[in-house]
């Protein structure tokens, strides 16, 4: 029998479950769809139980038939949040990620709060668990992999380091800070936080049966999907970057120290005892599909020269507003002049791309992160050879192969940590 940890990662569009080895080969992975969130008057909310059935579906399709599983580990969107009773079972809806709350709410935190908190803006979690307060009288307010980790353990009190971040843990001090009494809040509504990757109980025997496990799984502080994301990707050490070419370009660098910019949505996450620091331009794939179908640049890829330079300094964006490597929100596009050559055009976007992706990562630096040293892309826009060796060229740096881009995978090593093995 193979020893193996799993990865659970609740994304906006599914569960998906990751079974790795030690040394982290995946040995099996299931996914299983989720209902969209419920839009109500303006609101994002989603039943949770729906992330339950979701996880039993793909459950029931993991094959895991010659292994023994030692550990579990959960990974959610960051931001959602779950108002619960003594025994963990939710009151209300959950409050998604892109939640908007009240105004009076989002106010009162900015009244009192650090200007480096990630808890300010119109989605902020804390101004939205003012709320359920208020409303619902919860025993606690918990995060989306908290609660799942409490369902597989029966604890519903303890959350890990990344999900409490946007709900105004302080990395640093490794507290809710003093000024979160200020706005109002319960502090005890607020789960205790450990490290992620810390085992905060064992499988409950009802789940444990339920599911074919043994008695004796450890359930291990989890994290983010984002924070996943950049684990399942391999990188390790200060300089790593992870780049995510997606509908947008999103930067993730590993750090041996904390940046926090807030005028650039930038904060950092613990790792272990390093920092993730990252910043997500307006830029990416939307961009090119607004001026270029996927036959288009499937035609013009091949095209291009990377050693030639157009000498177009683009800076593509759809439309007015950026807020990083640049933060203005009436930042123009600059698409011009535009040659009567499409492979021309086409080549001269993805350069521009290509320069903010190098300004981002001089930013992260310039803001007091580690300078990036290895880069790791994901995404669509990885594939593109032509990209990347634009792309190589404008970082300067050298490229490292992604171990996954599943954050499953990465929730997975972070399970195996929680029993003292790193991959």
């Amino acid at each position: 029998m193979t020893e193996a940890a799993l990865g659970i990662d609740v994304g906006t569009s599914g569960v998906r479950i990751a079974a790795a080895a030690r040394d982290g080969t995946m040995l099996a992975m299931a996914m299983a769809p989720i209902m969209a969130p419920i839009q109500n008057t303006g609101r994002s909310l989603q039943d949770p139980q729906i992330w339950w059935e979701a996880l039993k579906a793909a459950f029931a399709s993991l094959d895991i038939k010659g292994h023994t599983i030692r550990a579990i580990a959960f990974d959610g969107t960051s931001g959602t949040i779950v108002p619960v009773d003594a025994e963990g079972a939710p009151l209300d809806m959950a409050s998604m990620y892109n939640d908007l709350a009240e105004r009076s709410e989002v106010d009162r935190i900015a009244a009192v709060a650090s200007r480096e908190t990630a808890a300010l803006g119109g989605t902020s979690p804390l101004a939205r668990a003012l709320a359920m307060q208020d409303r619902l009288k919860p025993a606690r307010i918990l995060h989306q992999a908290d609660w799942l980790a409490g369902r597989f353990c029966r604890r519903f009190d303890v959350t890990d380091e990344n999900n409490a971040l946007k709900t105004g843990y302080d990395p640093v001090s490794r507290t809710w800070p003093s000024w979160i009494a200020r706005t109002g809040l319960r502090t005890e509504l607020l789960p205790d936080v450990v490290a992620a990757g810390i085992v905060i109980g064992i499988i409950d025997s009802g789940i444990a049966s339920e599911f074919g496990l043994l008695g004796d799984v450890r359930i291990v502080a989890g994290t983010t999907d984002g924070c996943a994301a950049f684990l399942a990707s391999g990188a390790a050490d200060p300089g790593d970057g992870v780049t995510s070419l997606g509908s947008t370009l999103t930067l993730k660098l590993l750090s041996d120290r904390p940046v926090f910019a807030p005028g650039y949505g930038i904060y950092s996450h613990r790792i272990g005892d390093q920092w993730l620091a990252g910043g997500a331009s307006n830029t990416g794939g939307a961009v090119l599909g607004h001026y270029f179908t996927r036959e288009q640049i499937a035609r013009l890829t091949p095209l291009i020269d990377p050693s030639h330079q157009t000498g177009l300094d683009y800076y593509p964006l759809i439309k007015p507003g950026e807020r990083f490597p640049i933060n203005d929100p009436a930042f123009a596009p600059r698409l011009t002049p535009r040659p009567d050559d499409e492979r021309e055009f086409f080549h001269a976007m993805l350069e521009g791309i290509a320069a903010i992706e190098a300004l981002g990562y001089r930013r992260l630096a310039e803001l007091g992160a580690s300078p990036l040293q290895t880069v790791r892309s994901v995404g669509g826009g990885a594939a593109n050879a032509a990209w990347t060796a634009i792309r190589l060229k404008a970082l300067g740096v050298p490229a490292r192969e992604a171990a996954s881009d599943h954050a499953a995978a990465g929730t997975a090593r972070l399970a195996w940590r929680g029993l003292g093995h790193e991959n």
